[in-house]
């Protein structure tokens, strides 16, 4: 038997291609967006088609098994294996060619669809099938799951727009199909003519959603044209290898129409749904409002709705005419389409948190029937689902009878294993007594493949093992899926995990990997750094992965020590994008802060956990000795430890007068919240009531011009205004950032003891020290009541003035504004109020997206400048670049401002600084 040493050795002998067996390369592939976890002994990153065969060829000589693996987004487990894992993404990813005459493309297995939907839009073509995981699925895993989407009632299934593959098998022979028996494997055509009847008996009545198994076999009978290619889709890496495709591109509609239908309930839609498809529509998708929830304000009258996409507006109008709904709205706005879809395409992650927090999850997660038996199914599905004390939210493709659905299924007890296993036999048995396919769209993988008999029958299930002997006679190929199966309740992932509540945040990375898009575009801020590095490692599901396998202690042995955990989480900018852009809610920051606080526990930590970590501390010294200038002039010249050299090695200048001090020599000023007096200042309009203006640290000791802004704002607005006293009040943010959570939770309750119960709104002027107040306080103090109350009483410079002076008139600018959103405030706060605000004060335009790179102490820290400037070129300093001379330059947090005048050469300033310049 050969070793891992040896395999690996000669893999790197014989390859181009970056081979790696490091534990960290191990963890990051044993999981896809399944509930399965299998570990594999080494990952190869193959150059090309050559690299490809010398892989399958070491590999069959050593007896090692081979899984190929595309985004990752597999639902059932088939992207999981024992052997070596190939990734298609590093470098097979190229887009060969075009031919828009013809309509086809030759691409490379890891090229993601979004990029071939992008080179072929001026063409005025895209490629029919689109899963929701479009921005991140890559073609090699399309054609492995035969995957559909929401267009595919129009367009049909990747199998439906494949025309050529060039498939290497294991051994490494290589293949070239299509149509025909051209290029396919020695024995093949033998096969099939001596399974004639099997072929064209034994199959289920076809539907397009018929998955499940090798479920395009009959596609390979002489009446149907003998389609090598085609039934090669579906076979979910057990067969071959694809390291080239050519596919069928299709007329993109030009301008597309939504019609939103609403039904009394989910049966409804669903029976309703099969009468549309006469219509010519292009998609025809299903939700009832346990899974739309608040967004139901935004849509027709119902209990559930149909989206139904239509060519063009005369389309959608004559289809609303005759669909029996109870009510029903056409959208034409390409961005208020944009809005409903994205409800659709996050439901993947979405339906993972039930109403009440808790977790469901995958594993059968796409069945089908056809459509005239989806209402029906439907009830009994309901039903089914009530029998074993287990809930759901359906949704999908009711076009096509294709239900999702994510099931809070206990996976970690054995009850609760044992009745997963129960209600998936069971389950079964309802869709085939409903002529379905146990698998609509993505495929059997370990989920499902065991109950593959109840569908076909074991004469079938025999047919499909001989064809895989065909392809595969040594078996290397992806092992225990679809054929001789895994046990649908073995290998479950949650298994190594230990029964904590760290571990338990960790599992809710589910892997649907919205994380690794690399499209800078729109306002999602997750994940800059995999933006910036391309690496699995960098991006929110990789880290979580580690964080999951450092708990699990197989791979990753030295627990929280792990260097490999820790040089994940290096990169991290803990920008919170993911806490609002991951669909379950991963917050990576918060994941940061407790691995840094385990690993660095009892140790001498890094020089800047203590520079600026504890940057409160130390610029309060500094005011209180009243040295700013004098650090200021030392700072020119002496670096400062722990910063970063090609920073200058130093902070931004300190202000000589720090705002509280300012704020003393007002008229009427205290440091006592609720003392000041209701007149407010001079001149001041009549006031609505007090606010406390929170002194937080960068406000206080870097920019108090932004707080004698917000003063002057506020006061303008009929507020009056109080300051607690600073130093005694923190938020505790570089804390928690550097993992010092004992501090932190030592410096809120100071906090909590000086402010006492606020009496009105804390307005925090920093987003990052409102984020701070409003999620990491009560986190971390979570049996102090006051925690939650100042949380719940923290408001953005924008919401108190839009909560508490809604008639308040801000001063008109009327000039374009460039700048940049925060992600903490994109993240955890929300800008509604805050371009609300913009608007009414006539500054027109949009701040960037994305993140400013510098994310608090990150940019500052050694090792980090190349990141922290290429997450800037990302978004920011491009619009920057491009704004008009005479635009307002606008960015509410220190961190943005500061690597804006840093890269940008520009000074940025606070909105109040901005409308108070207008006063």
């Amino acid at each position: 038997m050969t070793s891992p040493g040896e395999l690996e050795r000669t893999l790197r002998e014989n390859l181009r291609g970056e081979i790696d067996f490091g534990a960290a390369a191990r963890a990051l592939t044993t999981m896809d967006a399944s509930n399965y976890r299998r570990v594999p002994v080494g990952v190869v990153a193959p150059r090309d088609a050559d690299d490809v065969a010398a892989a399958l060829t070491v590999c069959a000589e050593a007896g090692v098994p081979v899984v190929p693996r595309g985004g990752g987004t597999s639902i059932a487990g088939q992207a999981t294996g024992v052997g070596v894992v190939l990734d298609l993404t590093r470098h097979m990813n190229t887009l060969v060619s075009v031919d828009p005459e013809a309509r086809t493309a030759v691409v490379g297995p890891g090229l993601v669809l979004d990029r071939l939907r992008d080179a072929v839009r001026p063409y005025g073509l895209t490629f029919g099938p689109d899963p929701s995981t479009h921005s991140r699925c890559t073609l090699g895993g399309m054609i492995g799951n035969n995957a559909c989407g929401a267009h595919s009632v129009a367009w049909g299934t990747t199998a439906d727009n494949v025309t050529e593959l060039a498939v290497t098998t294991y051994g490494g022979t290589a293949h070239r199909i299509g149509t025909g028996w051209a290029g396919a494997p020695d024995g093949l055509r033998d096969l099939v003519t001596g399974h004639l009847g099997p072929l064209r008996t034994g199959m289920p009545p076809g539907f397009s959603r018929r998955i499940s198994g090798y479920g395009g076999l009959d596609a390979l009978l002489p009446e149907h044209g003998v389609q090598v290619a085609r039934a090669f889709c579906g076979s979910e890496g057990t067969l071959g290898v694809v390291t080239e495709a050519v596919v069928r591109l299709v007329e993109a509609p030009r301008a597309p129409v939504l019609a939103v239908l609403g039904h009394t309930d989910e049966s409804a839609a669903a029976e309703a749904a099969a009468g549309l498809l006469p219509y010519g529509p292009l998609t025809v998708e299903g939700m009832a409002q346990d899974l739309v929830g608040d967004t139901a304000a935004l849509l027709p009258r119902g209990g559930a709705w149909l989206f139904v996409e239509m060519p063009d507006e005369g389309a959608a109008r004559a289809l609303l005419r005759a669909a029996d709904a109870v009510d029903s709205t056409v959208v034409t706005d390409p961005a208020a389409q944009r809005a409903l879809w994205r409800i659709r395409e996050d439901a993947a992650g979405t339906a993972t948190r039930m109403p009440d927090g808790s977790m469901a999850w995958p594993g059968w997660e796409d069945c089908a029937v056809p459509p005239a038996r989806l209402g029906a199914y439907l009830r009994e599905f309901r039903a089914l689902l009530a029998a074993h004390g287990l809930r759901g939210s359906p949704y999908g493709h009711f076009g096509e009878g294709c239900v999702h659905v994510r099931i809070d299924f206990d996976l970690v007890s054995a009850p609760g294993i044992a009745r997963f296993r129960t209600f998936s036999e069971e389950l079964a048995d309802l869709v085939v007594a409903h002529g379905g396919s146990l698998s609509g769209e993505h495929g059997d993988g370990q989920a499902r493949a065991e109950l593959l008999p109840k569908m076909y029958g074991p004469d079938m299930i025999r047919l499909f093992g001989a064809y895989k002997d065909v392809w595969d006679p040594a078996g290397g190929m992806n092992p225990g899926t679809l054929v001789r199966p895994a046990r649908l309740d073995e290998n479950l992932r949650f298994a190594v995990l230990p029964a904590t509540p760290f571990a338990g945040e960790v599992a809710r990375c589910v892997g649907v990997a919205k994380c690794r898009t690399t499209d800078p575009g729109g306002a999602s801020v997750m994940c800059p750094s995999y933006r910036v590095t391309g690496e699995e490692r960098h991006s929110t599901r990789g880290r979580a992965r580690l964080l999951h396998e450092m708990l699990a202690g197989e791979i990753i042995t030295d627990g929280w020590r792990s260097a490999e955990v820790a040089e994940a989480l290096d990169l991290c900018l803990a920008c919170k994008g993911c806490r609002s852009d991951c669909p379950v809610g991963v917050d990576m920051a918060a994941y940061k802060a407790e691995f840094l606080h385990h690993h660095w526990a009892g140790r001498i930590r890094p020089p800047s956990h203590y520079t600026l970590g504890g940057l409160p501390g130390w610029l309060g010294l500094i005011a209180r000795l009243r040295a700013a200038g004098a650090v200021n002039a030392l700072a020119r010249r002496v670096p400062v430890p722990g910063l970063d050299r090609e920073r200058g090695g130093r902070l931004p200048e300190l202000a000589r007068e720090p705002f509280t001090r300012w704020w003393g020599r007002q008229p009427g000023s205290t440091g006592r919240p609720g003392a000041e007096a209701a007149s407010g200042a001079e001149g001041a309009s009549e006031p609505g009531g007090a606010v406390i203006l929170w002194p937080d640290t960068f406000t206080q000791y870097l920019n108090p011009a932004a707080g004698r802004a917000a003063t002057q704002v506020l006061r303008a607005a009929g507020l009056s205004v109080e300051v607690p006293t600073a130093g005694r009040v923190c938020c505790a943010l570089t804390y928690v950032s550097t993992g010092r959570l004992d501090r932190a939770r030592t410096v809120l309750r100071r906090t909590l003891d000086t402010l006492g119960e606020p009496a009105g709104p804390v307005v925090v002027l920093e987003p990052s020290c409102a984020a701070a107040l409003r999620a990491d306080l009560p986190a971390l103090l979570p049996d102090d009541p006051r925690a939650a109350r100042l949380a719940g009483a923290v408001r953005t410079f924008a919401e108190t003035l839009e909560e508490y002076a809604p008639a308040w008139r801000p001063p008109r600018l009327d000039r374009e504004v460039v700048g940049q959103t925060h992600c903490h405030q994109h993240a955890v706060l929300g800008d509604g109020p805050d371009r609300r605000l913009r608007e009414r004060a006539g500054l027109t335009g949009e701040l960037s997206g994305g993140c400013c790179g510098l994310a608090g102490n990150f940019g500052f820290e050694p090792g980090h400048h190349e990141v922290s400037v290429a997450c800037a070129e990302e978004q920011l300093l491009p619009s920057l670049r491009a704004a008009p001379r005479d635009a307002v330059i606008q960015a509410d947090g220190f961190s943005c401002r500061t690597q804006i005048a840093q890269l940008g050469g520009v000074r940025a300033r606070h909105l109040a600084e901005l409308l108070a310049e207008g006063l």
